[in-house]
């Protein structure tokens, strides 16, 4: 419930925490799983002090217990264990500070961390974290690479040498964080996050060395994981050995299965490089010559035909041809025309004998009426009609005189 204060009206220090202690006393008894990152046993004393840790938030909590209590499990439980505790919240009034009492402590065990890792590898790869679409390309050759890896560590030493001895030229930009316990993932994401904010960084390496499923558990955390998939530089996983198969593996872009690995994986190798270009160089040689000796080949095919050695010989050989179609034609109209010509003067000997001309000119005359008619018939004239008579060097009119009983005309007169 609110407290009405004012400036006019505060409460006294030992009230707030008196309303402080009796809110929290309400809570309750609660289940809290974390990490044991400081334990105090005094001898003789009667209670253990503990701070208890989330180990992908950096938040603390102080936990009490009666020796007999965590003498219980003290066997399997240390600093850097994962324990669940049944606790009641207190609040100790004269330094205002909050603690968990404990009543129960549980360890972790490996299966149901595993069991845990799991669920979370399937909740995170139902969000695509792990999709192959999402896997950036690493860089030919990097020109500066991110290393995170603990101090002075042999997986640090491996990564180095054996990257330098591959390609001596190669740069490092080296972070060195805790690989286990309980700083370890605040210290990776950090130094994750701070090398990917580089420009000048190709490529960033997360290695360690091999351990136990509990000291690699920091490179399964959930919060590690998403810092890892909003890179926007490569990150290679170097994590252990090959059996070791973190969380961190399926979300980086490559996984090497050693810090080893991972330099023979992201810096090629000098000599190997030297080698390839030799062998593209007199693979490239081979294929020019082959290229040139092709050419060559259909060069002297072509320079070898007829039409190449002797260009002439076909407008020779066409010319030839021409001149005797030519010819031919010639000959061919010729013959049509003399054949034409001989047609002509018999069709005209025939029309000519054929001809009123003709005929005229063997003393027959033709009659016409006025209106032109030829006469065939004596009933087509009358006496005394004039008529004209066309002849072989002319014409003429003449009268019609008497027409006989017979049809013949009897008199014609001029």
């Amino acid at each position: 419930m609110a407290v009405n204060t004012s400036a006019d009206a505060p409460l006294p220090v030992g009230e707030v925490s008196r309303l402080i202690g009796s809110w929290i006393d309400r809570l309750g008894a609660v289940w809290v799983e974390g990490q044991i990152t400081q334990l105090s046993r005094r001898p003789g004393a009667g209670v253990v002090f503990l701070t208890l840790r989330d180990p992908s938030h950096d938040i603390s909590v102080s936990v009490t217990c009666y020796r007999q209590v965590f003498d219980a499990v003290a066997d399997v439980v240390g600093e850097g264990a994962r324990v669940v505790v049944h606790a009641k919240p207190e609040w100790y009034a004269p330094r205002g500070q909050l603690s968990l009492r404990a009543v129960e402590i549980r360890p972790v065990g490996v299966g149901e961390l595993l069991a845990r890792l799991e669920q979370l590898k399937k909740s995170l790869a139902a969000e695509g974290l792990f999709a192959p679409a999402r896997k950036k390309p690493l860089p030919f050759l990097p020109q500066l690479i991110g290393l995170v890896c603990g101090r002075a560590s042999a997986a640090e030493r491996d990564v180095l040498e054996n990257a330098r001895h591959r390609w001596p030229a190669v740069r490092f930009e080296v972070r060195n964080v805790a690989v286990q316990g309980v700083h370890a993932v605040t210290q990776v994401v950090q130094a994750v996050k701070e090398l990917d904010g580089l420009d000048d960084v190709d490529v960033i390496i997360v290695a360690r060395g091999g351990g136990s499923v509990e000291d690699l558990l920091p490179f399964s955390d959930e919060q590690l994981v998403r810092a890892v998939a909003a890179c926007r530089t490569p990150v290679v996983s170097a994590i252990g050995h090959e059996p070791d198969n973190p969380l961190l593996d399926h979300v980086a872009d490559l996984r090497a299965s050693t810090p080893t690995d991972a330099a023979k994986k992201v810096v090629p190798d000098v000599g190997e490089e030297l080698e390839r270009v030799r062998m593209l160089r007199g693979r490239a040689r081979r294929c020019a010559q082959a290229f040139l000796e092709r050419e060559e080949r259909g060069l002297a095919h072509a320079l070898a035909r007829p039409a190449i050695q002797d260009p002439h010989r076909m407008i020779d050989e066409r010319a030839d041809h021409v001149s005797s179609l030519v010819d031919r034609s010639r000959r061919t109209l010729g013959h049509l025309l003399d054949r034409a010509d001989s047609e002509l003067t018999h069709t005209h000997a025939r029309v000519v004998a054929l001809s009123p001309a003709a005929t005229l000119k063997r003393g027959y005359a033709v009659l016409q009426k006025a209106d032109g008619h030829v006469v065939r018939d004596p009933a087509e004239v009358t006496a005394a009609e004039t008529l004209r008579a066309r002849v072989a060097e002319g014409e003429f009119t003449v009268r019609v005189g008497n027409i006989d009983n017979v049809g013949n005309i009897g008199n014609i007169g001029n």
